[in-house]
């Protein structure tokens, strides 16, 4: 029976929840340790269960359409919130926190299922012998989900309370300040409203309305112009919302580091790219790259370099992690010296995560299912599926610190770049043991498949697990429920993958003239074919990257961030540096550092108002799309060309309405 202690928990959070603990310091959540809280009821699992479901849908047609799978997280506790309000369920944090859990399940899970899985379809295309069904999705998405949350259980402690305050976590900060506004009501949820009409709004004005261009490009005056055409030099800056509010959330240091690492690709390295054409065709031959736009020699030749500097910053955090991979075990089982803190820890409710024999266990009865998975439903020999199985596990183990790690510090897990390495390595592995043709490329699909949703689940899953570690929920209830919640929405996203497919395919045919565009899915089969077929990849662009990598560890500088710069495309980053020195400068704004914390907190929740709003509409203009099957349905025609010099002389007018709103909002503070 659930306790009512939690009668009159606090409605704050603790003023050191985002920065570091000092020596002897404690972090003491919003709901206590010692209390019994009301968290799993049939309401809280009902909630979450229909949210995954409502979310995984409307997530994989999004993702599938226009390459861009929202973050279910803060929509969901935005709802989670409004609807326990409105059926006056008292006490309601506890229970809000499961809600979210499990229907944040379905964005982690779509993202790994529609990253790789419709490369089955696209090559089925060119070759018939292959055979999808959704059986193939279903289980490689409830699998890759499965792996992912068992490998992170062990790391909870470590990223969520060993680094607490060290790592920013912007979706799990925006997503607790959301939580906690509900729990507060009053001017900081009316605040929250606000922020996030106007944040929604905004961002539905450009996507849906077509008021105004999403991206601003030098492109727009002459000597932009002329610098992309001749020397493919060009800068962009995407205006959404949504994008700046967590370049606030994750603070000016790493929005500088990503955004360099995005100038290097595009101001550097594209450039390089065409000028040695250029004198390559000195001696009259042809520049081959005198064609090509800057945005097409960054998808060729510079984004696999930004995959290599990904791929070997993820095993410079494997090397730096070793010890901490060690450690986690260690105090996870009771063994060694952490033993006696493993005891003290279970006798905490807030600290209290599955056993590890349970864990270990359901790890193995997982792997084993992988197995006959590979072995049955991919149809390759024994020896292939021991080596596949094996693949599986070690990279998707491995590279679970480095996506909990990316989420930790910038609230994006570089998941199709640490994909398509797996897809690389997998491939090499298994053209050795002699599977290769249309069998290895199903083969290395489906392994990438299960990689890429357990890589996404583990940088989701270490989200809500900071939210919960913040307010002061049990771990392990979370743990278990995480569970139910990828079981639906692999089910959900099998369905309406199979489903979309059925309806608009996702290559040109007579049946289906305007198909799904897949971005993802087809840059995985794109290069997994030549692979498999034996034409190869480039490793020398790989190991460039690789090389840019060891060199910026070297300078001290985060490898992560900055390979996750080169690799996003850059108008996806350069708005993280208007949000990071916003941050810096509400900070450093007074002499007074009680306003100026009071001025960052106001501003914490607009940031968060923002990217739920932003968040919030996007399911909205998705489902729009769902229901009509026009992607300008509500297109008001403003413009004749939506991207064009006034369309983005408009944005660039709204973007800075908007951060004159933020900082007027922000400096309202009082202390």
């Amino acid at each position: 029976m659930q306790s009512n202690q939690d009668d009159k928990q606090s409605v704050n959070l603790p003023e050191n929840a985002y920065s570091e603990l000092r020596e002897g310091e404690e972090y003491r959540p919003v709901l206590p340790a010692d209390r019994t809280i009301r968290e799993i009821t049939p309401w809280s699992v009902g909630m979450g269960l229909l949210m995954a479901i409502i979310f995984s849908a409307a997530a994989a047609y999004s993702g599938l359409k226009i390459g861009q799978v929202f973050e279910a997280a803060i929509p969901i506790s935005i709802i989670a919130v409004g609807a326990s309000a409105a059926f006056r369920r008292k006490n309601a944090l506890g229970q809000n926190v499961i809600i979210q859990s499990i229907g944040a399940s379905s964005g982690v899970i779509v993202a790994g299922a529609v990253f790789t899985i419709p490369g089955l379809y696209i090559l089925q295309a060119k070759y018939p012998e292959i055979q999808v069904d959704f059986w193939q999705i279903f289980f490689s998405s409830l699998l890759g989900g499965f792996l992912g949350i068992l490998f992170l259980i062990p790391f909870r402690k470590y990223f969520v309370k060993e680094m607490h305050g060290k790592l920013p976590f912007p979706e799990a900060t925006a997503t607790t300040e959301i939580l906690m506004t509900g729990e507060k009501g009053g001017n900081q949820a009316k605040l929250l409203v606000t922020s996030g009409l106007i944040g929604g709004v905004f961002d539905f004005c450009f996507s849906a309305f077509r008021l105004w261009s999403e991206e601003i490009s030098t492109r727009i005056i002459p000597a932009g112009a002329m610098l992309a055409d001749k020397f493919k030099m060009v800068l962009k800056f995407n205006v959404s919302a949504l994008i700046f509010s967590f370049g606030y959330l994750v603070g000016l240091r790493y929005a500088l580091i990503i955004t360099v690492g995005s100038l290097l690709s595009w101001l550097v390295l594209i450039p390089l790219v065409n000028e040695i054409g250029a004198l390559a065709a000195v001696n009259g031959g042809m520049n081959p790259f005198a064609a090509m736009s800057a945005e097409e020699i960054f998808a060729t030749y510079v984004r696999p370099i930004g995959i290599g500097a990904i791929a070997m910053a993820g095993i410079i955090g494997i090397i730096k992690s070793s010890g901490v991979i060690g450690n986690a075990f260690k105090l996870a089982v009771g063994g060694g010296k952490g033993k006696t803190v493993a005891a003290e820890v279970r006798e905490e409710r807030t600290q209290r995560d599955l056993k590890m024999s349970f864990v270990m266990l359901f790890l193995f009865l997982t792997l084993v299912a992988v197995f006959i998975f590979l072995l049955t439903g991919v149809k390759v020999t024994l020896v292939q599926a021991i080596v596949a199985l094996l693949t599986v596990t070690l990279i998707s183990f491995l590279f679970t610190t480095v996506a909990a790690n990316a989420i930790a510090i910038v609230g994006t897990n570089p998941v199709s770049g640490m994909t398509l390495m797996t897809l690389i390595l997998s491939s090499v592995i298994l053209v050795a043991v002699g599977l290769k043709g249309w069998q290895g490329m199903v083969s290395g699909l489906i392994i990438g498949g299960i990689v890429c949703t357990a890589l996404s689940m583990a940088g989701g899953f270490v989200t809500d697990l900071k939210i919960g570690y913040w307010i002061g929920t049990t771990p392990a209830k979370q743990e278990t429920f995480k569970f139910l919640g990828t079981l639906v929405s692999a089910a959900t996203v099998g369905a309406v993958i199979f489903i979309l497919n059925e309806a608009y395919g996702f290559v040109a045919t007579e049946t289906h003239t305007n198909p799904m565009v897949a971005p993802q899915a087809n840059a995985m089969a794109a290069i997994i074919e030549p692979l498999m077929s034996g034409s190869g990849v480039s490793w020398m662009l790989l190991g460039i990257g690789a090389v840019i990598s060891i060199l910026v560890n070297w300078l001290n500088i985060s490898p992560l961030a900055f390979a996750l710069g080169m690799f996003i495309p850059l108008p996806l980053n350069t708005p993280l540096v208007v949000g990071g020195l916003l941050n810096h400068w509400i900070n450093k704004r007074s002499k007074d550092p009680e306003l100026n914390n009071a001025r960052h907190q106001r501003a914490i929740l607009i940031a968060s108002g923002f990217i739920a709003g932003a968040a919030l509409f996007g399911v909205i203009g998705a489902l729009v799309i769902f229901i009509t099957g026009n992607g300008n349905a509500l297109n008001l025609g403003v413009w004749e060309d939506p991207e064009g010099t006034g369309a983005q002389v408009t944005a660039l007018v709204a973007f800075i309405a908007l951060i004159g709103y933020f900082i007027w909002e922000s400096m309202r503070a009082k202390k």
